[in-house]
């Protein structure tokens, strides 16, 4: 069968990675790494990286490419809601499982101080959600004038009521100078505004696709672009939304890749311990009690994601004993010795661990990161005292059935297999009997090769190519 090879890129903001694949079959051909030229412009890096995967295969020709990045601050996002524990909730929940950062969250009607605390957070767009589909307007109207007035000259995702959507756009468009008139792209340039469904249409149902979508092309069209990461109009082509979104949408892949092979549904966590963030993926099935989800005012999303901007090993190794220190993780002797390791590191993000004691204190960092990363992911138990006697209730995101647990960052991937099992086993220790609901038996797995983020941007027109490569995280052993 002939090749047809397709080069993968990630630019990140330490690292470019570059996975080239075959199409036809999903066979991972050559893998590149580069550091990100974000100084200067980032095709550079991809520039390298064609080179030296060309040299490796002996193929010269010129690869189609698709990208996802993350440099330069990935996307940055401000959900603008009506309530905060109904449609704010809902806009962050979303917002954060389409690749954003969620930077700002504003509730209720803004005024001056809430329009000056949302631009003092430096979004790169705007979710504006609000009321249930036919339920109040009037504050998602009245937020819709204040930003127009505003003039932030930032994208704008409109994803609320339905009853009044069309109505916002006019607002937000006219009140940018970019003309009157609704619908997708309307307003075209900074200031863009683009409407589609409401991410919340009821009470306890969420509904992310339609928004997850129209924020990925707001972010390729608009916010790649203003970044001014490249002078070459290639960049902007080739790339097609936020690393996060992308790798997320590999996690969704890499479920079905996973139900296939064990001919039963599962669940999926990946969790990727960088430089600067500990990020977790997590796909789960529904659950088998059906109403269960819907009892709660803002269901649980099957595909979630959430970012912990304090724990990374490099930029904020601080931030990990930080947090480990208030959740009571530390002996006073750590505190002080990994205090004074993690204090090295965030003054050196470029350090890396030649010597045994520090490959020891990076394992120790990463294994606090995976713990405290999987605690703000998964929910917990609750005693709840009612009429009827106590009973247990479960808050949050239940990973307890989860079947597969994936590593991956730096140190997991260039680690191996044995660190990586040791570290994800010691994030995991003694937390179910603590009331987390965090995985309970499953499988360890580590993205040795990065290929979900490849995966991702495979999946919808090459997916018999895109769950080939996922399996290479399911015979990771």
């Amino acid at each position: 069968m002939t090749r047809t090879p397709i080069l993968c890129v990630d630019f990140g903001s330490t690292f470019t990675k570059a996975a080239l694949v075959d199409a036809a079959t999903g066979a991972l051909i050559a893998t590149g790494s580069h550091p990100t030229t974000i100084g200067t412009d980032l095709m550079e890096a991809l520039d390298a990286l064609r080179a030296g995967l060309a040299r490796e295969t002996g193929d010269h020709r010129a690869w189609p490419v698709r990208a996802c990045s993350s440099a330069g601050g990935g996307l940055r996002v401000a959900v603008v809601g009506n309530e905060e524990l109904v449609t704010s909730e809902a806009g962050e929940r979303v917002a954060t499982s389409s690749g954003g950062r969620v930077v700002h969250v504003a509730s209720g009607t803004l005024d001056a101080a809430a329009v000056a605390a949302l631009t003092a957070s430096e979004p790169d767009l705007v979710l504006l959600v609000g009321g249930t589909d036919g339920g109040n307007t009037r504050v998602l109207r009245s937020n819709a004038h204040t930003l127009a007035e505003a003039d932030l000259r930032l994208p704008v995702v409109v994803a609320g009521n339905l009853a009044c959507r069309d109505e916002v756009a006019e607002i937000l468009t006219a009140g940018a100078g970019a003309g009157a008139g609704a619908g997708a792209g309307a307003g075209a340039g900074t200031g863009a505004v683009t409407v589609t469904d409401n991410v919340l249409p009821e009470i306890g149902v969420v509904r992310p696709e339609p928004a997850r979508a129209a924020i990925r092309e707001m972010f390729v069209r608009h916010v790649i672009g203003g970044k001014q990461l490249s002078r070459r109009t290639e960049f902007a082509e080739i790339v097609r939304g936020a690393t996060p979104d992308l790798v997320l949408r590999g996690v969704e892949v890499l479920a079905r890749a996973s139900a296939a092979d064990s001919g039963a549904p599962v669940g999926v966590v990946v969790v990727d311990v960088g430089g600067a963030t500990t990020d977790v993926h997590s796909v789960l099935e529904p659950d088998p009690e059906g109403g269960v989800l819907r009892r709660e005012v803002v269901a649980t999303l099957p595909v979630s994601r959430t970012v912990e901007g304090d724990l990374g090993l490099r930029w904020n190794a601080r931030g990990i004993v930080h947090a480990a220190v208030k959740e009571n993780l530390l002996s006073v002797e750590e505190r002080e010795s990994l205090g004074a390791e993690a204090k090295r590191r965030n003054a050196d993000p470029a350090f890396v661990a030649t010597t045994q004691g520090d490959l020891d204190v990076d394992e120790r960092l990463t294994a606090l990161a995976v713990k405290l990363a999987l605690r703000r992911h998964a929910g917990r138990t609750h005693l709840v005292t009612g009429s009827s006697g106590p009973r247990i209730e479960r808050k949050g995101r239940d990973l307890r059935g989860v079947r597969l647990l994936v590593g991956s960052g730096g140190l997991l991937r260039h680690g191996g297999v044995e660190l990586t099992a040791r570290v994800l086993r010691a994030g995991l220790a003694g937390e179910a009997g603590n009331g987390r609901l965090v995985p309970e038996r499953p499988l360890l797995r580590v993205d040795a090769a990065y290929v979900l983020a490849a995966v991702g941007l495979l999946a919808d027109d090459h997916p018999v190519a895109a769950a080939t490569l996922a399996s290479r995280v399911l015979d990771t052993v």
